[in-house]
């Protein structure tokens, strides 16, 4: 096992340790500390899970549903891809209709440049959200994936991102 691998299963473990032995520590006070706290968000698309890092350890991970075409970069608008590169969280909506949502700074320049050259609409409004609000969907979770590009993760999941991640937060999605 590689070094850095062997770092990220001790940082798994000892965050796994830390919420069996304190299952009932105030979570308002955990996100708290958590908001400030926060480097970046690591979104592994093959692993279909997202993770909260801080200091290169991982504080939480969460597992996911993508775009219903999931493999490979997002190209264009309306294919179904979860973009991958380096972004920011640059806004919120707390009245998504997919619960809440954060906004993901795609396409970047060199998303643009790239759909610029072949011609295409890179598309945008990618979102880290949790679980569409109408009732008709609410059977939709994170078992597959049925974005149209976008990260989804458990409603409870998104509370807890959404309190521990500030505008500005640096998302590396790789595949």
């Amino acid at each position: 096992m590689s070094k850095a691998l062997r770092g990220l299963s001790t940082a798994l473990a000892v965050t796994l340790a830390a919420l069996v032995a304190n299952p009932s520590a105030d979570a308002s006070k955990t996100h708290a500390v958590m908001k400030s706290r926060i480097d970046a968000i690591w979104v592994y698309k093959g692993e279909r899970a997202l993770t909260l890092v801080r200091k290169g350890e991982i504080v939480s991970r969460y597992p996911i549903a993508l775009g219903a075409d999931p493999v490979g970069p997002k190209r264009l608008e309306g294919d179904k891809r979860t973009p991958e590169g380096r972004y920011l969280i640059d806004w919120r909506n707390p009245e998504s209709r997919f619960y809440k949502a954060l906004h993901i700074s795609y396409p970047n320049e060199r998303d643009l440049r790239a759909a610029e050259r072949v011609g295409v609409n890179p598309g945008g409004m990618v979102m880290i959200h949790g679980m569409p609000s109408a009732p008709e969907l609410q059977w939709l979770d994170t078992r597959g994936d049925w974005t149209d590009g976008c990260i989804a993760v458990s409603n409870d999941a998104m509370d807890e991102i959404w309190n521990a991640v500030a505008d500005g937060t640096p998302v590396i999605i790789q595949p």
